[in-house]
């Protein structure tokens, strides 16, 4: 019999993650209530996707005696762990768990788990792919849009399951033991949440928390805040480095474990059980420095899970990015246009700008800020952007920072961002989007941000 049958749970927070917890409780025979700040009728797509399931509902509002009166509470990503009904029914010692959390615990899979500020759904997604290659069946899920408790409700069966996991998630769960562990980057985000980066960088590391001798755990050299958590690592460490480890020396060179860029033969380089595999970029068509240090990451993760050499350069001559991610839109009139509505900080915005080399860029930037510091596109914008065109509620912000640094306009809405950087282009022209901030002054998430910026630029 299910341990959670009769069981009064409350879920609080009612997205993706939200509906697939019910989904999962109510084949478990729990009582279910979902609270949410929205209205009914701005949930209706996952009441709907619900069915016939006896739920009760609470729209509009978080009643705290809501909270006092359930006997579990599985919070959605979103929902700061300060709500003050969470702080009251921790109080209570009423357990409060993730929705990952509840999922890892369900698996008896191996959980491959990538976290990091910039290019984890990338990472995850090659990965995914890499495992495809080789016939090795693997459920690809978390913070990437499926949630891994649509696993195990599921029919299906795999043998790995990769999944990416935001530091939201990580904020509240408390333990699930990782096969395999990857760290990208660290860079500002979120501080509107955080407050300070301490604060954000402890949310990460609690994946490394996580982590056993028996886990592997590939980490970012060229990260200062990375090299950092080697020295609480108690797991097996992979290292991924745009620089060769070969040529700095000493006990680093003699004991490096992992993947590095070697830029003389334009060649990743892995180094694994003492002997070396070079893998060939030439057919690798992702742009950036950033996206070798993803794939990097990714070989790293691959290989230490058995995927062969074969499978991943399969992959690397193959793959073409995700959606969203500095995604070619398409070419009109000599102007290439890229969606990078994924980029929602400013070190995402940095990364995809110093992906174009030669030609200038019309920047569409702006939404809703993070409280971030939007000082390092200076430099970046300086040297790449011809125009700067801003728009949400950022707009203000970002220009004090950056507007005296390129030519620059603050539009009022997003349609007139998109036809004002196709009238001020010249053929040659790259207009990137590339927001710097998340999209909820506007839109729903990212993904309808790019969707819409798809749209309007193919009715140029």
């Amino acid at each position: 019999m299910s341990k959670y049958k009769g069981k009064k749970v409350l879920i609080v927070g009612f997205g993706l993650s939200g509906v697939a917890v019910a989904k999962y409780m109510a084949k478990q025979g729990a009582k279910i209530t979902v609270t949410d700040l929205k209205q009914k009728n701005e949930l209706q797509e996952s009441i709907n996707a619900c069915g016939d399931m006896k739920i009760e509902w609470e729209f509009g509002k978080h009643n705290t005696k809501t909270f006092e009166a359930a006997e579990l509470i599985i919070v959605s990503p979103g929902i700061p762990p300060t709500l003050e009904g969470l702080v009251e029914a921790k109080r209570k010692g009423i357990p409060v768990v993730s929705e990952v959390e509840l999922a890892a615990n369900a698996l008896k899979e191996p959980l491959i788990a990538i976290t990091g500020t910039n290019g984890k759904t990338t990472v995850t997604t090659l990965i995914g792919e890499m495992f495809k290659a080789d016939e090795k069946p693997a459920y690809v899920g978390g913070n990437i849009g499926k949630p891994l408790l649509d696993y195990v409700t599921s029919e299906e069966k795999v043998d790995y399951v990769i999944a990416e996991l935001s530091s939201f998630q990580l904020d509240i769960t408390e333990k699930l033991t990782p096969a395999l562990a990857v760290f990208t980057n660290l860079e500002q985000d979120h501080l509107d949440r955080y407050g300070d980066m301490p604060t954000y960088i402890n949310s990460k590391k609690r994946l490394l928390k996580f982590c056993d001798r028996n886990s592997f755990v590939v980490l970012n050299y060229d990260d200062p805040a990375l090299v950092e958590f080697a020295n609480e690592n108690n797991s097996k460490l992979l290292w991924f480095t745009k620089t060769n480890p070969m040529t700095v020396g000493g006990t680093f060179a003699e004991n490096f474990v992992g993947c590095y860029y070697n830029r003389e033969t334009r060649q990743i380089v892995a180094r694994l059980n003492g002997k070396e595999e070079v893998y060939d970029l030439t057919q690798f068509r992702l742009f950036g420095e950033h996206n070798r240090e993803n794939l990097m990451s990714a070989i790293c993760a691959a290989r230490s899970m058995s995927v062969s050499q074969k499978a991943i350069q399969q992959v690397i001559n193959t793959f073409r990015g995700v959606a969203h991610r500095l995604e070619f839109v398409r070419k009109k009139d000599g102007v290439f246009f890229f969606n990078d509505s994924k980029g929602t900080n400013v070190m995402s915005v940095k990364r995809s700008l110093e992906s174009f080399s030669q030609n200038p860029v019309i920047l569409i930037a702006g939404g809703k800020d993070k409280n971030m510091d939007f000082a390092p596109l200076i430099e970046p914008v300086q040297k790449k952007c011809k125009i700067l065109i801003l728009v949400g509620e950022a707009k203000e912000k970002i220009n004090r920072a950056i507007g005296d640094f390129a030519e620059t306009y603050l539009v009022g809405t997003f349609e007139e961002a998109v036809l004002l950087a196709y009238q001020k282009s010249r053929s040659g022209d790259i207009i990137l989007l590339s927001p710097g901030c998340s999209s909820y002054d506007m839109f729903r998430n990212f993904e309808e941000r790019g969707d819409y910026f798809k749209k309007l630029v193919s009715q140029l």
